[in-house]
């Protein structure tokens, strides 16, 4: 199916959600967000996964990042529906936005639609979450099947490490978490990571002794 994908700049929607009428790009202008959609409202996982990122909102923010949901009812359900998300997860309000798609067009602009999932009007939105940089561009994207919930801590650990390599000459190697070290792109030159990393790194000891596989804590 054609549709965003990593590199492609999100489009110029105009929306209503909760909060209101939102241009996509006046909303992702110069900070992180994550767009994230759900197969529809009063949903079992979604009600799940939308009270977890409340929980996670400040998590986020201190991060930069933005948050913006999207469902396809419409917002008298959509507010209904937040009373719900918020009495299952105590503590956690649902102060960011969640657009309204009950013709479900957005989600086909935003590529979130599940192949594999159909109701009587059509097919469903995939559990879709696009992580969008300053510049308007997806830099990651998650693609689950509407049957399979999200996990909050790996979406937090991606933000880390794109925002990480984002400043640095940097990658975040398998299973990294924030706080562990990172490993210097093969691009940079042992001479430029010393002047990169006055710090210090680490090279692995390899059989193929090419030394590619250098580690900085940054």
């Amino acid at each position: 199916m054609p549709g965003l994908t990593i590199g492609d700049t999100i489009p110029n929607l105009e929306v209503e959600s909760t909060n209101g009428k939102i241009n996509l790009h006046h909303f992702c202008t110069d900070s992180w967000t994550i767009l994230f959609s759900h197969p529809g409202d009063f949903t079992p996982v979604c009600t799940t996964e939308l009270g977890e990122m409340a929980k996670y909102c400040s998590e986020f923010y201190q991060r930069g990042v933005k948050l913006l949901g999207l469902s396809c009812d419409n917002l008298e359900s959509h507010n209904e529906w937040i009373k719900d998300i918020e009495a299952y997860t105590p503590d956690a309000k649902v102060n960011y936005p969640i657009i309204s798609d009950p013709n479900r067009e957005i989600i086909k602009q935003l590529n979130m639609v599940d192949p594999d999932e159909k109701d009587s009007t059509g097919n469903l939105p995939s559990r879709a979450l696009h992580i969008v940089g300053p510049d308007k561009k997806i830099k990651l994207s998650f693609l689950y099947p509407s049957t399979t919930g999200r996990n909050m801590d790996e979406v937090l650990r991606v933000i880390e490490s794109l925002q990480k390599t984002s400043k640095f000459k940097v990658a975040t190697p398998a299973n990294w978490k924030p706080g562990k070290k990172v490993v210097i792109s093969p691009d940079v030159t042992n001479e430029q990571a010393k002047e990169m990393f006055p710090q210090g790194f680490v090279t692995k000891d390899l059989p193929s002794k090419k030394e590619y596989l250098r580690f900085v804590k940054v």
